[in-house]
């Protein structure tokens, strides 16, 4: 937190020069802040900065540890330090600002401990994954932060006020986004966000919140009176009428900004990051314009308010650019590589210029005390402020190597000789303390030193677990394995989705396991063994091999970034006795009895190819003969998973069928199947069942002839009961009749969606999913992930129809495309979209055996995901992608 050192405005700092042009001209620090019960308890509260700001540097020097060190990091220096810092300085000018009574000592320490107390709750939560202490920590954080509101609230209530009185406005807003941003992370580490497209979108607006609100808005608003203070001239005039104008735009900005992130409408938070670099904007060159060319009051300090502003301005305006010109999803990484600027360039370094000229003023006892204090803050603050911004410059441009390592060791160095210099300060100024000081600072002392110690002893246990964890586990995980490398089994384990695949493993006791870890996703994630090893922080197409050794007992794996387990990113690793049932080729296979899901491996088997979903055109001619025959196939129905399967013609769909309305379709089915009778429906075909749907047994033949009347997307299926399990084995396809005069489009999809029930076929395990209608995977044309492996091609500006068929067995489909909107709708045989009219649609909504097809152009080049928005089937298969290039 920043703020000015003196009094109500129209005071100067105590020992400088007058600072503001009020006509009560210059007058003196107020005696109530400078009595040394204020003082001890300052000292007191500052000393919990110290200790926060401590910790987050032990945990940055962890980072070779799990990557929620570095989340650890972050938050003790941003929920811990730069909060605590907040929470003591908005009071203290609110107070002076508003010439009010200072606040009830009692409450001011019950707050400010709670909320530390709240944060040494949340940061064992997130550790240890207790989502119950997580979720309970926030709600107490929220009470805290509600309760300081209040306090800025009544303090402004009957208060004579000054000039400078609209900076309060700051504080308040600030809090109501601490209030925001602490609801939005326990949603977040609870796993309570969603799906991955919600999660990027929350995720975001808490970034933006926590940094951009109750960070930026006091800096921002404290700035108004301490920037000419530190420089030491007179506000200028217009100070009181900007400052409200940058409110409005920053604040406003920010809530439109946090609301479009949170509800994945991007370009209402373009415009809202676009208002707040506006207002920033605005505030800055307020400041460049107070700039004269005397000699500041503390250097140091002016000059490291005057880079940290930069630093702002520079990531919130990247920020906006990054935003504008990606998905929300795709901006994530953009955005995550700018925090470290935001964190190092601007938070630290306005902490230490801010506290490099406050403490002096607030814990010296008279102008020769402060000068000294002063001097001693200020050793070396060239040197540390040319380390800290190269630091932060080396971290934020594109370089090779070690730059951003060598950055972050710079600026660590750089706030390890601040502290450095700030622990004797305040060691020196609580052993000269009056003891009548000591005892008024009594009732609060207990409490935020008993806060101190507890968060101490909590984060070092916690770093102390971090750092021996997952050293243990990798050595003895990697020595187990020694000489019976040769025969340990491989499985491909992909992290995408804000899932694990496989999300379940088998093993027989005492095998090798080896696990080879691919990040797939746009955004960074890790992959940790229980008792066992973890792999580094992931970036997409990285793969790590994590070698398990013998596996003794089961285990879990997960990732590490807090909430990412919470959100499903879990994988069990279960010992299986002898009769279990394995593949000879360690490959993943569902086991006959396993009923809990399925086991979807990270890669397909080599040689591998998507179905081919290009749809050609109607063929030449009035009649279509086909000859299909109905047999078992074994078909890799996900990546790595291997599914006997009952299909026709050999595939899962079975062929598409097209033609136009009068053609005649001549299907003659061959049952191949060796003790099972199949038979098949066309729903395209409009006469009586009994013969042409009637079940043949193995062997026999029939044919099917109908006379294709109606335009349509059609299902057929096998006509044998229970059909259930035929259709939900494989046994379906899809019959597409073109509506007459149908545009030619530059590419034609045909998508088949249905669910996935592993398994033997039959067995009573598979059939009691399939009558509960909990399916391992929704799939597209047979095959979960399929496209998202092999995307479907076009190119920008090209048009695209999308047949789709739904196939059940139980379950429908809302079909959608991110990234575009759809100019036609054809759904059962009847358009309710065409090009030319005003309105769009956004989804093609199935019941089970409906059909029908969306028309769109795609923009620009990119990558557009195809989903069933019903996010429990996107999450589990039914995706896709279209890379469309120029």
């Amino acid at each position: 937190m920043t703020g000015i050192a003196s009094g109500p405005p129209g005071t100067g700092s105590a020992g400088g020069p007058p600072k503001t042009g009020d006509a009560s001209g210059p007058g003196r620090y107020p005696s109530r802040f400078r009595a040394s019960g204020v003082k001890a308890r300052h000292l007191r509260a500052h000393v919990l900065v110290v200790v926060w700001l401590a910790l987050a540097l032990s945990a940055t020097a962890a980072q070779e540890s799990p990557p929620v060190a570095r989340w650890l990091a972050v938050h003790m220096f941003l929920l811990g330090a730069v909060t605590t810092a907040i929470l003591i300085w908005s009071e203290h000018f609110a107070v002076a600002l508003l010439h009010a009574k200072i606040p009830d000592e009692r409450w001011s320490t019950a707050r400010l401990a709670t909320a530390n107390l709240a944060v040494a709750g949340l940061l064992i939560g997130v550790w240890t994954a207790r989502h119950v202490l997580t979720a309970a920590s926030a709600v107490v954080l929220v009470a805290a932060a509600t309760a300081h509101l209040v306090m800025l609230v009544r303090l402004g209530r009957g208060a004579l006020g000054g000039r400078l009185k609209p900076i309060v406005a700051y504080y308040r807003a600030a809090t109501v986004a601490l209030i925001i941003g602490t609801a939005l992370g326990g949603l977040l580490a609870t796993g309570g966000a969603g799906g991955p497209d919600r999660y990027a979108g929350l995720r975001l607006a808490h970034v933006h919140v926590t940094l951009l609100g109750w960070i930026g808005l006091p800096v921002l608003g404290t700035l108004f009176m301490l920037w000419p203070t530190v420089l030491g001239v007179r506000m200028r005039d217009r100070t009181t009428k900007v400052s409200r104008w940058v409110l409005w735009l920053t604040g406003g900005g920010l809530l439109v900004a946090v609301a479009g992130l949170a509800l994945g409408l991007r370009w209402s938070a373009v415009a809202g990051l676009a208002l707040y670099v506006a207002g920033a904007a605005l505030a800055a060159g307020l400041f460049v314009r107070t700039v004269r060319g005397n000699r500041p009051v503390s250097a140091a300090a002016a000059w490291m308010l005057a880079a940290a502003t930069g630093w702002l301005l520079t990531a919130v305006a990247a920020d906006l650019a990054w935003l504008a010109a990606r998905p929300l999803a795709a901006a994530q990484s953009g955005i995550d590589a700018l925090v470290p600027v935001l964190l190092i360039g601007f938070v630290v370094q306005i902490l230490v210029g801010a506290l490099t000229y406050l403490l002096p003023v607030v814990l010296s006892s008279g102008p020769k005390d402060r000068a000294a204090v002063r001097a001693l803050l200020e050793r070396g603050w060239l040197p540390r402020l040319v380390a800290l911004n190269a630091g932060v410059a080396l971290v934020a441009l594109p370089l090779p190597g070690s730059a951003a390592t060598t950055g972050i060791l710079l600026a660590a160095a750089a706030g390890v000789a601040f502290l450095a210099l700030a622990v004797p300060v305040l060691v020196r100024t609580a052993r000269g303390l009056p003891q009548d000081a000591d005892r008024s600072g009594s009732a609060r002392g207990p409490v935020l030193w008993g806060a101190a110690a507890g968060a101490v002893l909590t984060v070092l246990a916690v770093l102390v677990a971090n750092s021996g964890g997952d050293t243990g586990g990798g050595t003895s995980a990697t020595g187990a394995s020694g000489a019976g490398a040769g025969t340990a089994r491989t499985v491909a384990v992909t992290l995408a989705d804000m899932r694990i695949r496989p999300a379940r493993i088998e093993v027989t006791a005492g095998a090798e396991l080896r696990l080879q870890v691919t990040n797939n996703d746009a955004q960074r994630h890790d992959l940790k063994v229980e008792d066992g090893p973890a792999t580094p922080m992931l970036a997409k197409g990285d793969t790590r091999v994590l070698d398990l050794g013998r596996i003794t007992g089961s285990r879990e794996a997960w990732c590490t970034l807090p909430g990412h387990r919470a959100a499903g990113m879990t994988l069990d690793i279960v010992v299986k006795d002898d009769t279990a049932t394995h593949s000879g080729d360690h490959e993943v296979h569902a086991s006959d009895a396993d009923d809990t899901g399925s086991a979807l491996s990270g890669a397909f088997s080599k040689g591998w190819q998507s179905r081919d979903a290009d749809l050609a055109p109607a063929p030449g001619g009035t009649i279509h003969r086909v000859e299909m025959h109905a047999a078992h196939t074994t078909v890799e129905v996900a990546p790595g998973v291997k599914q006997q399967m009952w299909t026709f013609g050999g595939t899962a769909p079975g062929p598409t069928l097209r033609g136009k309305i009068g053609d005649v379709f001549e299907v003659t089915l061959v049952n191949d199947d060796e003790g099972m009778g199949h038979g098949i429906d066309l729903h395209a075909g409009s006469l009586a069942p009994d013969r042409p749907m009637r079940t043949i047994q193995p062997g026999e033949r029939l044919v099917y002839r109908f006379r294709a009347e109606r335009a349509g997307a059609w299902l057929y299926h096998c006509s044998t009961a229970p059909m259930l399990q035929h259709i939900g084995n494989g046994m379906y396809g899809a019959v597409v009749i073109d509506p007459p005069g149908l545009a030619k489009a530059d590419h034609e999809y045909v998508l088949v969606s249905s669910e996935l029930y592993l398994g033997t076929p039959g067995s009573t395990a598979q059939v009691t999913k399939m009558h509960k209608g909990t399916p391992d995977a929704w799939v597209f044309n047979g095959a979960a992930d399929q496209y998202a492996q092999q995307p479907l091609k076009a190119k920008a500006g090209e048009r695209a129809r999308f047949w789709v068929v739904a196939a059940g067995p139980s379950d429908g489909i809302a079909f959608h495309i991110v990234g575009t909107v759809f100019d036609t709708v054809y759904k059962e045989g009847t358009y309710l979209l065409k090009p030319g009219q005003a309105g769009g649609s956004q989804v093609l909504d199935l019941a089970a055996a409906q059909g029908g097809f969306v028309e769109t152009t795609f923009p620009e080049a990119g990558h557009y995901a195809f989903v069933d928005h019903d996010m429990r089937h996107a999450e589990s298969g039914a995706h896709g992608m279209v890379e469309v290039s120029r």
